[in-house]
């Protein structure tokens, strides 16, 4: 099969010739893996080839302005959302990390004032060019970020904020929500129009979960925030595609609301999460949702030995894979904590004992 055959065949709860592979990762153990395979620092590509990852995401480049001013004397990166980040250092690395919430106690006023970027400054003529570059991969548009309310908001607002906004009706606060969801529906519009059969399928995401449950109540999710998932899978039908929804945590209460709207596969997956487990998903979800991770990014990859990481991964295919819809991937970014020689072995596991 080759990768796009691949991924459909997963997302469509069948068995391939394989598990597909997937791949992300922070800056130093992406630069260390680089590095093992003799590659330059940039060479993203050929990294997921050597990877065997089947995975290929299509975003169209934004070329408007600069809408909000960094605050170099600070250290603060601002995007062009108005999302404030500064860098943390670790004993591993160092991450960018969100601060300063300028809209915290925004207005309505000051929100519907908020610059933000225009689905007209963006290349979609971009879009067909990369569709074929990657013609032989599962290409997908979105990303884990769409549309994110409780995060995305949460950037601007502060997570308690938009928690409250989201109980409370706080007009600032849904009017921020519609803002956002509007033009990220627009621009994901677009995209898929302007790729003409090139994509695949389309990716979403909406973090509901803790490690010990759920973030927000089941009818919470339903009048808020299930009414915006189901105007992008409706997108996507749209367009004859299936879309999968990244959620991270203790995310299964909400698995029946994903299959009755229609969501075909779900991400992340983290074992360690209440009702989280793969036996647990694969008794009660299996060959009605697909599923992408699973493969936690703070258990034996970071903290194991290369022969624990071997068992582990392949404990994880064993219970995953019978029937089909399993693909294979780090429940998020594999952290740089995360011994260079533990990731090798996981995606060389995920080669050898993946195949049907």
């Amino acid at each position: 099969m080759t990768s796009k055959e691949r991924v459909l065949t997963a997302l469509a709860c069948q068995q391939p010739d394989r598990v597909p592979i997937d791949y992300f990762a922070n800056g130093d153990i992406d630069r260390r893996l680089k590095a093992h395979f003799g590659l330059a620092p940039d060479a993203d590509e050929q990294l997921a080839r050597a990877l065997q990852v089947d995975f290929r995401g299509i975003y169209a480049p934004y070329h408007g302005k600069k809408l909000h001013a960094d605050i170099p004397e600070r250290g603060v990166m601002v995007d062009d959302w108005g999302i404030h980040r500064m860098w943390i250092e670790h004993s591993s690395g160092g991450y960018w990390d969100f601060c300063d919430f300028p809209l915290r106690e925004a207005t309505e006023e000051e929100v519907a004032a908020w610059p933000m970027p225009s689905p007209d400054d963006f290349d979609y003529t971009a879009v067909r060019e990369l569709c074929q570059r990657h013609a032989e991969f599962g290409v997908f548009a979105g990303n884990a970020g769409l549309p994110d309310v409780i995060n995305g908001n949460g950037m601007l607002r502060t997570m308690e904020q938009t928690l409250v906004d989201l109980i409370d009706d706080d007009p600032a606060g849904m009017l921020l929500t519609r803002r956002r969801f509007d033009i990220q529906f627009e621009i994901l519009r677009r995209t898929l129009e302007a790729a003409r059969g090139g994509i695949d399928f389309v990716w979403m995401g909406e973090d509901l979960g803790t490690q010990i449950g759920p973030t927000i109540s089941l009818d919470l999710y339903r009048q808020q925030i299930r009414p915006l998932h189901e105007k992008i899978v409706a997108l996507a039908k749209s367009f004859n595609l299936p879309t999968m929804l990244h959620c991270c945590g203790s995310s299964s209460w909400a698995f029946e609301d994903f299959i009755a709207i229609g969501v075909k596969a779900v991400d992340t997956l983290q074992p360690e999460a209440k009702n989280m487990a793969p036996a647990y998903l694969k008794a009660n979800f299996g060959g009605r949702l697909a599923f992408h991770g699973c493969i936690s990014t703070a258990g034996p990859v970071a903290y194991g030995t290369v022969a624990e990481t071997e068992a582990y991964c392949r404990q994880t295919l064993e219970t995953m894979m019978p029937g089909g819809g399993y693909c294979f991937s780090p429940t998020h970014q594999l952290q740089d904590n995360s011994p260079t020689e533990n990731v090798v072995a996981m995606y060389a596991t995920a080669r050898e004992f993946g195949r049907y």
